[in-house]
């Protein structure tokens, strides 16, 4: 059957497959990750399938229509985000009165956290498919194939769909996760089928690059991380390290022009063994290129001399605050004392490292603000963000910031400012919302503009050339708004 794999428009380059979506200052594009896999499981069971990333494309409402009424799907699978459910669903709304019999189900953190809510606000969104989504809508074209027509009564028994019967809703039992990870077809195929991977761009990897995964799942507890909580669950599953290098070797045949690749896993370096076992099946194997990665600082030194002689060039870390107990509140199990021995030894192997630190948790106050700016100062990594708390449907922070009445936002356009970049949607018993991001405002200045910071960088540009690219691309958009301030 013929299936519309949607990424709907918005604003221009809305970054909406990345964790807190936004249109953002540094020109950061996500891949459609989650998409590209249901793509792919969806072409492997013998649909045709068009994957269509409109923010990246730069296309407008009237050119999806467009394209809807050329296509002339039996089924759309649209992405959603917090910040865009209203668009997205206005967009399922005009498709809908285009392609009246066509089937369009949502999918995405949100729609995964806020089921019902959703479904109740339009009648155009058949249905929603929860948390891991590839096999729901596998099963669903299948069954849709086999009973063209018979309405809502196709949905009974597909695990992890929500969908309206007899003026309820009705959720499903929830699909189990996908335990054997090496089964899913590689996005990579699928980028290069459906993509241009010059659209994407992350400040972290050098430009252009792709975004790959070799698990999925985390086993932390963070209070206010979305996937875990709304999509993979806490449960770490592996791909088999051959299949990841196998996919590397096709990344490296097939897109000759791309220097790094970004390891979207939400912890990489979770299992010791395993990401030793995978860095030195790299060196074996001598697949040469760059990748970057998120972690935690529960790294030693020799694993990270394995991991930089792999091609680690750079690790994504959430520090996030300079207050023991605020870090213990979050559940984010991890001790500020580990933190700059980290740091010590990312120096002595070779890995830069991008920090991350959020203001506005429970018991924020201006002193624990200036000991997570110091922190910051202290560490020096590479480059580092400042966020108020970002706080998402479905996650246990959402849920407290709710409860204590902190959500100031009247609805979810309100996560993003007009132009598109993170809103402060937050207070807490100290902050208000525009506090907050006045101090993430400062907190970068006082970081990017140190002359000592400065003279780095440039330094870091002359001696590595391949860096002053992704350096310059993010500057452009990024340095008005550390000059100026705006969103956050």
């Amino acid at each position: 059957m013929k299936i519309w794999v949607l990424n709907p428009p918005f604003l221009s380059k809305f970054s909406r497959s990345q964790r807190s979506p936004a249109v953002t200052k540094s020109g950061t594009l996500y891949f459609p990750i989650w998409l590209a896999f249901t793509t792919g499981v969806l072409e492997q069971a013998g649909h045709e399938v068009t994957l269509t990333d409109a923010p990246a494309r730069g296309l407008t409402d009237a050119d999806v229509l467009d394209m809807g009424g050329r296509i002339r799907p039996e089924l759309i699978v649209m992405d959603t985000s917090t910040p865009s459910i209203q668009n997205d669903i206005r967009i399922a709304s005009a498709l809908k009165e285009r392609l009246p019999k066509t089937i369009i189900v949502l999918v995405g953190t949100h729609v995964s956290a806020l089921p019902e809510e959703t479904l109740a606000i339009s009648e155009a969104v058949d249905a929603v498919a929860r948390r891991e989504y590839e096999y729901t809508l596998r099963d669903l074209a299948e069954v849709l194939e086999k009973n063209p027509g018979i309405g809502n009564e196709v949905f009974s028994g597909i695990d992890g769909l929500s969908y309206r019967k007899d003026g309820t809703v009705v959720h499903n039992q929830d699909r189990p996760f996908i335990k054997n990870l090496d089964e899913l077809p590689w996005v990579s195929r699928v980028y290069s089928k459906h993509l241009q991977i010059s659209d994407y761009f992350n400040p972290n990897a050098l430009y252009p690059m792709v975004t790959l995964i070799t698990s999925r799942g985390c086993p932390f507890l963070c209070r206010f991380c979305v996937y875990p909580q709304t999509m993979t669950g806490r449960k770490y599953r592996l791909r088999s390290v051959e299949d990841v290098i196998e996919e590397i070797r096709f990344v490296q045949r097939t897109f000759p022009e791309v220097k790094s690749i970004f390891f979207e896993d939400d912890t990489l370096t979770v299992n010791k063994s395993r990401l030793i076992a995978f860095s030195e099946a790299l060196i074996k194997s001598n697949v040469r290129i760059p990748f970057v990665a998120n972690s935690r600082i529960d790294l030693d030194l020799e694993t990270m001399k394995v991991l930089k002689a792999a091609g680690c060039r750079q690790l994504c870390v959430g520090f996030e605050s300079g207050n023991q107990e605020i870090l213990n509140e979050i559940r984010k199990g991890i001790k500020i004392e580990r933190m700059e021995a980290f740091m010590e030894n990312a120096r002595k192997a070779g890995i830069l490292i991008h920090g991350c630190f959020m203001i506005g948790f429970p018991g924020e106050t201006h002193q624990t603000v200036e000991q997570t700016i110091a922190l910051a100062l202290r560490l020096n990594p590479d480059t580092v963000q400042f966020y108020p708390v970002m706080v998402y449907p479905g996650t246990e922070a959402y849920l407290d910031y709710l409860s204590k009445g902190w959500i100031t936002a009247a609805d979810f356009r309100e996560w993003l400012t007009p132009s598109g970049l993170h809103n402060c949607v937050i207070r807490n018993d100290v902050f208000a919302p525009a506090e907050l991001v006045k101090l993430c405002d400062e907190a970068r200045r006082r970081f990017y503009l140190r002359p000592r910071y400065m003279a780095y960088k440039l330094v870091q540009m002359v001696l590595h050339p391949s860096l002053a690219l992704r350096t310059v691309k993010a500057a452009r958009t990024f340095f008005k708004h550390l000059v100026f301030g705006s969103g956050v």
